[in-house]
């Protein structure tokens, strides 16, 4: 939905909040849950879907006329689709899902395949006004490799397929005037985790090795190509990753903008933010409260701040700092756990939501992208104390999105 105090901005939520891996499954879900919304949020306007898509979703949307069919009917209930969801390839619910989220990774021709058969989705549900984004992984999971080589060798690869991604980019932008681009989306332990090593690997890897590759299979000039490439990959601004990273939002845009590196979709999002008390009894009463948040279906990595504050310790998941919380010489632990945006305080502990606050207050200021999409996908798994039923969910976080915005 266009924003009333900005209309260049699209405001949605991501689909894969609701479960189901197939198209008939994807299908299902929007025609019970966004019509609704659209109802409750949007009556009169056009009403935006962030949609994602598994690969078995996307192969069978794809067959005969189903994407055809698809499309018509957003037409028909007056809703489009401007961006998709292409990070996890496979199962994302009812599954333990952990690292298996970043495979295939951008090193493997089937990441490539999958994200082609987005981009031709994405190509026919587009509107024509508007550029179209799909968010996807950054570009591998840290800990599957071990030394400088291995690292080498997957950047090099994921810069040569994603320059595959932007030929074809290029190709529709040229054929039918519609702007697509991948939004690579940086995350604790992501080989791509925070502004700096993105920044790193487009002068060091995507702009180099990715430029020469269409540079000789395509016949095109430098300049061309990494006019290409800063065009069609972007980044995914996930306001949870970044807090648990503790960067700030205004440090973040003015160093993507320095370094000419454009941000396609900003994900609202909060973390879950935990001052570490000095006194044993009140560690181990938010030890008690955090336990249910250590599920197995998701990873939700651990940043632990000490008290001269540059100095971070990084857990892999939840389940395995825990035991060390009563012990810890930390101040702050952040961790990578979508909480509801709404909510600022969980009583012994508390949510980012302040950086997503201060990213929504300066936007105005930088020039961003202009696709906003929620990005709660965890109701499943929250504690039975924090879930509502999830239509009045996802309306609490447009409605506190709506109410920042209105107030700046």
């Amino acid at each position: 939905m266009k924003l009333a105090t900005n209309d260049q901005l699209h405001l949605t939520y991501c689909t894969n909040i609701h479960p189901g891996e197939t198209w008939s499954e994807v299908e299902h879900n929007v025609k019970q849950y966004i019509t609704k919304l659209k109802t409750r949020l949007s009556p009169d306007q056009s009403f935006g879907i962030g949609l994602r898509l598994a690969d078995i979703a996307a192969r069978e949307l794809l067959n005969g006329d189903n994407l055809a069919q698809f499309h018509s009917w957003l037409q028909e209930q007056d809703l489009y689709v401007f961006t998709l969801n292409g990070f996890p390839y496979g199962g994302f619910h009812h599954q333990v899902v952990k690292d298996r989220v970043y495979a295939p990774d951008w090193s493997k021709v089937e990441r490539l395949d999958y994200t082609l058969k987005l981009i031709e989705i994405l190509t026919t549900l587009l509107p024509e006004s508007l550029d179209g984004g799909i968010s996807t992984l950054p570009v591998s999971y840290k800990p599957w490799w071990h030394n400088s080589e291995e690292k080498n060798h997957v950047f090099r690869q994921s810069s040569i397929h994603l320059a595959q991604a932007i030929a074809v980019m290029a190709e529709v932008h040229q054929n039918t005037g519609k702007l697509l681009h991948l939004d690579l989306e940086p995350e604790p332990d992501g080989l791509l985790e925070n502004t700096t090593e993105v920044i790193d690997f487009f002068q060091d890897w995507l702009l180099p090795i990715g430029g020469k590759w269409l540079q000789q299979q395509l016949g095109i000039t430098q300049s061309v190509a990494e006019s290409w490439i800063t065009e069609h990959i972007r980044v995914c601004y996930d306001t949870c990753h970044f807090a648990v990273e503790y960067e700030e939002p205004e440090q973040i845009l003015q160093s993507f903008q320095n370094a000419g590196i454009k941000i396609g979709k900003i994900q609202l999002s909060s973390a879950i933010k935990i001052n570490i008390p000095s006194e044993p009894e009140q560690r181990q009463k938010i030890k008690n409260k955090l336990s249910p948040f250590a599920e197995s279906t998701y990873l939700h990595q651990v940043i632990a701040r000490h008290h001269n504050r540059a100095d971070f310790k990084h857990h892999r998941d939840l389940s395995t700092a825990l035991p060390l919380l009563l012990e810890t010489e930390a101040e702050e632990w952040r961790t990578h756990f979508h909480v509801p945006i709404f909510i600022r305080n969980y009583q012994l502990f508390e949510s980012t939501q302040k950086h997503l606050e201060k990213l929504l207050k300066i936007l105005p200021h930088y020039a961003v992208g202009h696709h906003l999409e929620i990005e709660t996908y965890t109701w499943e798994v929250l504690p039975p104390e924090m879930k509502l039923d999830i239509l009045t969910s996802i309306e609490r976080e447009y409605q506190w999105v709506l109410s920042v915005i209105s107030n700046q």
